[in-house]
């Protein structure tokens, strides 16, 4: 089990909400996102940290929207953090990025298409932050274990390990529910990504998805008793600057939430 503040994740306890657009498109945009994903979690009781990155190092096409300048970015999510009350995620891609946005968040991400890279996993884990691994499209669940080791051999045990899905032919990813019991059994929480889960990597030059299949994989990892489900939210997905084809409606969220609530309660109270 990991703490943050008040929040437990894992050991059993209830599931804790990971949400918020890809990436930060505007100040506005993000507090309102973010306040009314908090008023949400408040009125079904979920603990929530606020997850958006603040650039997009890996995307398609060199022409595609990366971010509005790392320090503006960070000092919003510093802003949530503050103002809000509520811990916030992001995106490090570089061992000196690691650093650089410790200050500013509460918890590190790693991508899934860098989860093998040593110096990375090293820096974020010298931050002291919860470090979160993306299971590569790449890479066997059992296999996350030498991620783990990485961040471990600075001394930090502060991590969460995330399935996002399997590379599947070119242009498709496929969820292997399994993942989410095997890399449990490494000792560490288990996080859901239900919406990357659904891209369709490098359809032209943008990635696609299948948004409706998103509440599917929700409730199926609900189902095995995840310890986080990830969610990136934006309230006009179509008009979203990254991951336009994979992010969830912000007025489908709340029933969705009630739905995985349900699930989780029950899966955990038979454990």
């Amino acid at each position: 089990m990991i703490k943050l503040n008040d929040i437990k994740i894992g050991g059993g306890n209830p599931f804790v909400l990971i949400a918020g657009p890809c990436v930060i498109e505007s100040e506005e945009l993000i507090f309102n996102t973010a306040s009314k994903i908090k008023e949400i979690t408040i009125r079904l009781n979920i603990p929530f940290i606020f997850k958006s990155s603040y650039k997009k190092a890996n995307r398609t096409s060199v022409n595609s929207f990366t971010g509005l300048g790392d320090r503006e970015a960070l000092e919003i999510l510093s802003s949530i953090k503050k103002k809000l009350g509520v811990p916030v995620i992001t995106d490090i891609h570089t061992e000196a990025e690691a650093e650089i946005a410790a200050e500013y968040v509460d918890l590190l991400q790693i991508p899934a298409f860098l989860c093998r890279q040593t110096e990375l996993l090293v820096a974020a884990g010298k931050t002291g932050k919860i470090v979160n691994i993306k299971k590569g499209q790449f890479l066997a669940p059992e296999d996350m274990a030498h991620a783990v080791d990485k961040v471990l051999s600075t001394g930090n045990d502060k991590i969460m390990l995330t399935e996002r899905g399997t590379t599947f032919g070119y242009h498709n990813l496929v969820v292997d529910m399994r993942s989410l019991v095997i890399m449990r059994e490494l000792g560490y929480p288990v996080v859901m990504d239900a919406t990357h889960a659904v891209q369709q990597p490098s359809i032209g030059a943008i990635s696609g998805g299948e948004p409706r299949f998103i509440k599917t994989y929700a409730r199926a990892a609900a189902s095995i008793g995840i310890d986080a489900l990830f969610l990136e939210v934006h309230p006009d997905p179509k008009k979203a600057l990254s991951d336009a084809g994979s992010q969830l409606k912000l007025e489908e969220l709340e029933d969705l939430l009630v739905s995985i609530k349900k699930i989780d309660d029950l899966v955990k109270n038979e454990a």
